[in-house]
Parts: structure tokens; sequence; C-alpha cells
């Protein structure tokens, strides 16, 4: 790999996958995986329980939360991974400017794909197609230089796999 300790977030719009990829990254990788969703606060997911989309003022504590747990995990010589949708550059920016190489894998799907998930997904606070619309109309999509593109439709295995490959593969 890059570096011994990793910094790595795996992003996506709601039904990508974070949690279930990450999880199968981090174990590959002998790292911590947070779910960005447990961070929340109370207010931002009683929101989202409603039906009503967040605003950047309700991702701005929720987002310097993430950036602090990257920077205690790489100064204890932790990997960490972390799902966490960072729909915009700026969210990804800040996330960044915590740990000094921030590897990102973007779990991009077609639409579709991504409602029938969510559809199946009973325990979950982020529901309605609404909500994944406003998703999708927020998200800035990363670009190749800035993070490892992987289609949700193919396996987690097949994922994990051209990831980990991508991440062995030395920088220019």
């Amino acid at each position: 790999m890059k570096a011994k300790t990793k910094s790595i977030l795996v992003m996506g719009v709601s039904g990508s996958g974070k949690s279930h990829i990450g999880r199968q990254l981090a174990a590959a990788i002998d790292a911590t995986f947070l779910d960005g969703d447990d961070y929340h606060s109370p207010e931002s997911v009683a929101k989202m329980s409603r039906g009503q989309p967040l605003n950047d003022g309700d991702r701005e504590t929720w987002l310097a939360t993430l950036a602090d747990l990257y920077r205690e995990y790489q100064a204890r010589g932790v990997s960490l991974v972390i799902g966490c949708s960072a729909l915009k550059h700026r969210y990804r920016d800040q996330l960044r400017a915590a740990t000094p190489r921030l590897d990102i894998l973007y779990l991009h799907g077609d639409r579709d794909v991504l409602l029938e998930r969510l559809e199946r997904r009973s325990e979950h606070f982020f529901t309605g197609s609404h909500m994944l619309d406003s998703q999708l109309a927020t998200l800035e999509v990363p670009s190749r230089d800035e993070a490892f593109r992987s289609d949700i439709r193919d396996t987690p295995r097949d994922i994990v796999s051209a990831y980990m490959e991508y991440l062995d593969t030395p920088s220019e």
C-alpha cells in the first residue's frame, strides 16, 4: 500500500453501499470502520426521518466531527475507513485537510438501482425518492484524479479487490 497508516473515505449517495463496502475494505486492510451516519446530530437524524434533506449548515458540525476522527486515528497510527456521502467537493476538502493523504473510493450507481436498494431498507432514517433525488442533485461527482470510481452493480468483493489493487499501485 502507499502508506502504512491509511485514511480512506468511502463516499456516494445513500443506498450506494458505503457501509457494506467500507466494512469489507476495513477488514481487508486491518483498519477501523466508522459509519458517518452514526455521527449525525439527533436534530439532523430527525430532519431526515421527516423526509427533509440536510443543508450545508446541518452538515457543518458533522463533517468537522468526521475530520477530527481522521486526525485522531492518524495521530494514533491506526488506519481508518469512514463511510460518508461527502457529496460536495468542499466537504471532501474539509475531510482531506484533516489527514495527510485521504484516499477516496466513490461508489457510483444509477438512480433506479439506488432507489431499489433504498426501498429494501427498513431500519434506516433515510428514505424516499425525493431524498435520493436531493442527494443526486447535490452530488458533485469527484474527478478520476480525486477518487477511484466503482460501479455499485459490481460485487462487493470485486469492488474491494479493485480498490485494494488501486491502493497498491505506486503514485506517479
